[in-house]
């Protein structure tokens, strides 16, 4: 998908597209973070922390149950 820029007052907007937002789970009053690696921009929803905590607890469910053999095949 290619889009352009879109003057807004005195700034340049970029819309998304509808299906792109509800797919990303995106909407007007979610917070984005915008960096750069020099070349690129990236737009990230700003995490509340809820997903990182249970990501790691079912990370540490499972190092629990398997951190054995994990580490086995690590080697």
């Amino acid at each position: 998908m290619i889009k352009k820029l879109v003057s807004h007052g005195n700034s340049s907007a970029l819309i998304i597209d509808k299906p792109i937002l509800q797919l990303l789970k995106v909407d007007e009053d979610t917070a984005l973070e915008i960096t750069t690696d020099g070349r690129n921009l990236i737009i990230s929803p700003v995490e509340d922390g809820r997903r990182e905590k249970k990501f790691k607890a079912a990370l540490e469910k499972v190092n629990k149950a398997h951190g054995k053999t994990l580490k086995k095949l690590a080697e």
